[in-house]
């Protein structure tokens, strides 16, 4: 029997609507659901809080957790590191929790790397109902400048290219839709560990 709770990645690309999604599920309690927080170089920003929001480190710091292998994932973006720490997520599990990852594509390779033996692994790619609404998703939601734009657009492009990846595909046409087939996954895969 598996006692552990779940991992499970949502992932998809940039502006595919992941944090909304993800909002819906923390929701639903009968899902055991513990948001993972990640851990970042970038400086805090007003209102955010140290262990809410991410958890807050040096360069050094960050660095330290890479070479000890704490990291599920990590990236540099715009400047700073960004990265899933290992032990929260193991704590979590053992607790039962199910432990939901909203990462990137590029995270969720590495982390399918490291668990590819773990039965309690579940990942799902959040994938628009066409590019073209993904744009629309990314120049609408954005006040960055129109190179970052520019960039984020041609990364979501190779990015819709990885759903095969990933355990299960979900197109997010509406978010209550989405939501809820995401939810019946994490259902129906809750129910085969038990």
């Amino acid at each position: 029997m598996y006692k552990k709770g779940l991992l499970i990645i949502l992932s998809g690309p940039s502006g595919v609507g992941k944090g909304t999604v993800r909002n819906e599920l923390i929701k639903d309690g009968s899902l055991n659901l513990y948001y993972s927080i990640s851990m970042t170089t970038r400086k805090m920003r007003p209102g955010e809080v140290n262990g809410r929001e991410y958890y807050f480190v040096s360069e050094s710091e960050f660095k330290k957790n890479i070479n000890s292998g704490n990291l599920l994932e990590y990236a540099k973006f715009v400047g700073n590191y960004y990265g899933t720490p290992k032990d929260k997520v193991e704590a979590m599990r053992l607790e039962g929790k199910n432990v939901l990852l909203e990462i990137e594509v590029s995270g969720t390779l590495q982390v399918l790397g490291k668990y590819s033996e773990d039965p309690g692994v579940v990942s799902i790619f959040l994938k628009p109902p066409s590019f073209a609404d993904l744009i629309a998703r990314i120049k609408n939601r954005s006040t960055e400048p129109d190179e970052i734009i520019q960039e984020r657009m041609e990364k979501a492009r190779s990015e819709l290219e990885c759903g095969h990846y990933y355990q299960y595909v979900v197109v997010n046409d509406t978010v209550d839709r989405a939501a809820g087939e995401v939810a019946a996954i994490i259902s129906k895969r809750i129910e085969q560990a038990q």
